[in-house]
């Protein structure tokens, strides 16, 4: 039986698992998009969606629960200013998963890892209208 064995051990130590999540979550939180394999990026969705949930707290504890977890104090403040107000009314669903290719070396399955409602996001009218606007 397998019950509560969430998570695979993606052929690391624990140790290094955990530095590896840290950093792919401190760089999704940073540039918003992050391109991993896909079993990488299932398991740091969960920490960063906790980590956007902290940030929507934003009081002293989750301030310190969150800086366990990220690298740098931009990282943190950006979590518990910009996402905290962009997601502020969203109850979950922080990120999506696109999948993207096989690469070449391994033959494993690539994904993009990315923030939903996103600053670089906008709808495909308002890209053509702000094209036009800048004719």
């Amino acid at each position: 039986m397998r019950h509560r064995n969430h998570g695979g051990k993606l052929g690391r130590t624990s140790a290094h698992r955990q530095a590896l999540f840290r950093n792919l979550v401190t760089s999704l939180v940073e540039h918003e998009r992050v391109e991993t394999t896909e079993a990488k990026a299932k398991q740091v969705r969960r920490i960063a969606e906790r980590m956007i949930t902290l940030g929507k707290r934003g009081d002293l504890h989750a301030r310190r629960l969150a800086m366990r977890v990220l690298r740098t104090r931009e990282a943190a403040s950006k979590v518990f200013g910009d996402l905290a107000e962009r997601y502020k009314t969203r109850p979950g669903g922080y990120t999506r998963i696109l999948k993207t290719r096989t690469r070449i070396g391994d033959a494993a399955a690539m994904s993009i890892l990315e923030l939903v409602d996103g600053p670089a996001q906008k709808p495909k009218a308002a890209k053509k209208k702000a094209r036009e606007a800048a004719e």
